[in-house]
């Protein structure tokens, strides 16, 4: 009798196949490019897979797993062989990438017959991605410091293991501190530092102001405004050295008005609608100042005078700071709340935004939780964010040289005025 397949297991069965053919070519071009001899190419990772689906299939029909089982030994044994075997011709390039690819393309060609063809397809790609981006990954590893991965480390750390044993639950009498909710804020923002600092350590300044810029503004707009105004003064007059200075400065803002739209979509989604017209408004001023800027004196890459001296921004030392100062500014601004009905909660917003948006930013989130108004918050908020830009443009012309003054100062003024429109016009009352 003949048995007729399903359609679902014949579909199956080729998607299996599938994942052995993309894994096969990645490591038959692989050993073509380096003139490996390896025991994988094409046609042997097909089998593999084939043989996972097999096993997997016939475990299935007859109710046991030991066959799939002892076929994966028997294939993990003959990967086992050929490496010997290969070790023995070529002592040098000892490597076990291609076998363990092997078991792993056998054990998803078994998952597909057993029902998870997504995550198996989803799995594969993300096998032959990182076979096929060797290179790549030993460079960003060599470009990692000891302090890079103790950073990694500690943020899954306060991720991992300190936020789940924190509670979440108010600890003090007026409800202000959630310690759970507060740590949680602490991750997003070191997260957000962090792939500003990837991005840095990844691209390079050489790659020119945009991606310094922007990437720059992720860790500290702050950071990036007194490092570029430094610089115009102790070279940037060189042609097309200020337009471009100016437009990394201006960039880091836009990207840190960016950054409060982002933190309050994490936080608080209801009230992104109020804060997302204003402040796309003040970071599209920010971003066509620095456009034009840049556009004037040409993508011009930062010397290695003028590059941006970033450390990694994330510590437990650091992030326990920023706890400390955020459960500060959230308690006064529930006390101003409770006592200071009004505009108490504006000028707290307008003291704590000399030094930090995201603090404010972050309470005020958390506080609208509590109310259907969302007007206070939003306008704190953008006050912050005005104050903050001000005391950037004074850094500017403290430390910066003339001519990069007219260009932030210009910039400055426009943005200003773009956001008192907004907090005006749009903000809810």
């Amino acid at each position: 009798m003949i048995e007729t397949f399903e359609p679902a297991v014949i579909r199956d069965f080729a998607i299996a196949l599938l994942i052995g053919a993309l894994v096969g070519i990645e490591r038959e071009k692989h050993q073509a490019l380096d003139g490996d001899t390896g025991p994988g190419g094409l046609r042997t990772f097909i089998l593999i897979a084939m043989t996972g689906a097999v096993s997997a299939w016939i475990s299935e029909r007859l109710g046991t797993p030991w066959i799939f089982v002892a076929t994966l030994l028997a294939v993990a044994g003959a990967v086992v062989a050929g490496y010997v075997l290969s070790a023995r011709a070529r002592p040098a390039a000892l490597g076990l990438t291609t076998e363990m690819a092997a078991v792993a393309v056998f054990l998803l060609g078994g998952a597909v017959i057993l029902g998870h063809p997504a995550i198996a397809v989803a799995l594969a790609i993300v096998t032959s991605a990182t076979l096929a981006f060797k290179r790549p990954l030993h460079g960003i590893v060599d470009r990692l410091g000891t302090e890079d991965i103790y950073a990694g480390l500690k943020l899954l750390i306060a991720t991992f293991i300190v936020l789940p044993l924190l509670p979440d639950t108010a600890v003090d009498p007026w409800g202000a501190l959630n310690p759970h909710r507060l740590w949680l804020l602490v991750i997003l923002i070191s997260t957000l530092s962090l792939v500003g600092y990837v991005a840095v350590r990844g691209f390079g300044p050489a790659k020119g102001m945009v991606v310094t810029g922007l990437a720059g503004g992720l860790v500290s707009s702050t950071a990036m405004t007194l490092a570029f105004a430094r610089r115009s003064r102790e070279g940037g007059s060189a042609p097309g050295g200020i337009p471009a200075l100016a437009g990394g400065i201006l960039l880091a803002w836009s990207a840190m008005f960016v950054r409060v739209i982002v933190e309050v979509a994490v936080v608080n989604r209801a009230l992104l609608q109020s804060v997302l017209v204003p402040f796309a408004i003040m970071a599209g001023i920010a971003a066509g100042f620095a456009v034009f800027d840049l556009a004037r004196g040409g993508r011009v890459a930062p010397t290695s005078g003028s590059a941006v001296r970033l450390v990694n921004p994330f510590s437990l030392t650091a992030a326990g700071k920023f706890a400390a100062f955020f459960a500060l500014v959230l308690l006064v601004v529930k006390l101003a709340e409770l006592h200071l009905p009004g505009g108490g909660v504006y000028a707290i917003a307008g003291l704590a935004g000399l030094t930090d948006v995201d603090a404010i930013t972050l309470s005020m989130a958390e506080q609208a939780r509590r109310t259907a108004d969302y007007g206070p918050p939003v306008r704190a908020i953008q006050i912050a964010s005005i104050t903050n830009t001000v005391a950037k443009c004074a850094f500017v012309f403290f430390l910066g040289s003339p001519r990069l003054r007219r260009r932030v100062g210009a910039a400055t003024a426009t943005i200003l005025a773009g956001g008192i429109v907004s907090l005006v016009a749009l903000v809810p009352r």
